[in-house]
């Protein structure tokens, strides 16, 4: 039923709430995002509404700004694949400083903390001597999904990236991902494809040399659970052997604090464009 939500239906709900309430409406995707920026808003003064996908968001927000009037309406949405494309966005709606809400948390403070929690010290300190920092090898190890995702878009493959099993291509004792085997997978749930797996594959390691390891292109997701299976199988104490991505996500986001956010980009802009409009929003 959720999937079905238009964004007409989103800018209704707004619609009708504004016999009771009057102040700001803070629009994003979903769960997750609601859970986390509601940890900073005005409660008083700022409700937030789950639009259920970064489309709705958007037209939601233009409907009831453009055609409803609703000057006091404002949308975050994910930074997605906008960088690569060369897509900008423009107020009142505002993208994560990096790819994705996820990406942008484990890029900050909240990662050290978790791995402080759920993360085996000796184990850490010697992977690192082997391999560096555990983060770099995070974002290396996730990274080539979001971009084969965008080889996907950019050819029209039309790929499928639905419930994808991190165990046929991560080595979580290394944090390192099998390009062939990566595209192999990814072929193996998806329809037929009219590239070579082999042309793809160079397609891969040609954009990794192009935009390098950066949580620009990492889905958050993906990185959480390349970090869930590092810490279950190689990196992690004793508190981390059932550890599952939704509770590992809900660290990420409970450890994720005032400071790191009002750090972000997103935080400045999305202040200072309701200082600038009258409205309140963070606490």
């Amino acid at each position: 039923m959720i999937d079905q939500l238009s964004s007409s239906d989103i800018a209704n709900e707004v619609s009708m709430m504004r016999s009771a309430f009057k102040g700001t409406v803070l629009v994003v995707e979903g769960v997750s995002d609601s859970r986390l920026y509601g940890k900073f808003i005005d409660r008083e003064n700022v409700r937030i509404i789950i639009a259920h996908s970064k489309n709705n968001v958007m037209q939601s927000v233009n409907l009831l700004r453009d055609k409803r009037k609703d000057n006091a309406v404002l949308g975050i949405i994910d930074r997605d694949m906008d960088a690569l494309l060369g897509r900008k966005r423009s107020p009142p709606l505002f993208p994560t400083d990096k790819r994705d809400l996820e990406s942008t948390i484990l890029a900050s403070p909240a990662f050290d903390a978790v791995m402080a929690e759920y993360g085996d010290n000796d184990k850490v300190r010697n992977f690192e001597k082997r391999h560096g920092p555990i983060r770099d090898c995070l974002v290396r190890a996730a990274s080539p999904v979001g971009l084969l995702m965008f080889i996907s878009y950019r050819k029209g493959m039309n790929l499928s990236f639905k419930d994808l099993d991190f165990t046929f291509f991560v080595n979580p004792h290394a944090l390192t991902t099998d390009l062939s085997k990566l595209v192999a997978h990814v072929y193996s749930v998806s329809m037929g494809q009219r590239y070579q797996r082999g042309a793809v594959v160079d397609m891969l390691v040609d954009l990794i040399k192009d935009f390098g390891d950066s949580w620009d292109v990492t889905r958050g997701h993906d990185a959480v659970t390349v970090l869930k299976l590092a810490l279950r199988t190689s990196l992690g104490a004793y508190n981390s052997k059932g550890l599952t991505d939704g509770e590992l996500g809900g660290a990420l986001r409970l450890a994720y604090s005032r400071g790191a956010f009002e750090s972000t980009q997103l935080y400045r802009a999305t202040w200072d464009w309701c200082r600038e409009n009258g409205l309140k929003l963070w606490s």
